[in-house]
């Protein structure tokens, strides 16, 4: 069976609930998502992909057509827990980044303490499992940040890092962006229900 919806217009992460929803309510053969920004495009791929889905995305005119083939005996959403489960971990810990600024008062202050705590985080060892930058917090992970080498070479050790699609579209960033993956609020709260402990700046 094949599907289209039109997600356009809607606010992350709608376009991946609904692409959700309908996988799960009709098992399409092949669905065409239609979306009108690169955040949405990027969100809905990874999506299907872990879904099962042979993915590929087109643009027409200002608007993204992502189109998903059901792949036989694909499992379904289970590529980034494979990698975590086969680390063993004691517990997972998330830090989700809501600023480019550590606590209020000096501006020059709070970044110096914000690079600080960042180029100390691997210090958590195999523990830090997820880190979320949101809002502010995406200013970090663009090609000018003074901690990108830092968050560069935290992604290289296996730290999975997430940069919120909507957040970056807000700050005109999204083509800046150097590290980590693109996410929707959708991935933030699984994360956050898989986590043992959530640490929030």
């Amino acid at each position: 069976m094949n599907t289209k919806i039109d997600c356009r217009g809607l606010a992350c992460p709608a376009p991946v609930l609904k692409t959700k929803e309908l996988i799960e309510q009709e098992k399409p053969e092949k669905l065409i998502v239609i979306v009108d920004n690169e955040a949405a495009k990027q969100n809905v791929t990874r999506f299907m992909e872990y879904q099962g889905f042979n993915v590929s995305a087109s643009e027409e005119g200002t608007d993204f057509h992502v189109t998903g083939r059901a792949a036989k005996g694909a499992e379904s959403a289970v590529k980034p827990e494979k990698t975590i489960e086969s680390k063993e971990l004691k517990q997972k810990i998330m830090v989700m980044v809501g600023a480019d600024r550590m606590g209020h008062g000096d501006d020059v202050l709070g970044l110096k303490l914000m690079v600080s705590f960042l180029k100390t985080l691997k210090e958590m060892g195999d523990e830090l499992w997820r880190l979320v930058f949101v809002n502010n917090g995406v200013k970090m992970t663009i090609s000018n940040s003074e901690v990108l080498p830092v968050l560069e070479d935290l992604e290289k050790s296996g730290v999975y890092i997430l940069v919120c699609g909507t957040c970056l579209t807000h700050f005109n960033l999204f083509e800046k962006k150097m590290v980590g993956e693109t996410t929707n609020m959708l991935d933030i709260v699984t994360a956050m229900q898989l986590a043992d402990k959530v640490v929030n700046i």
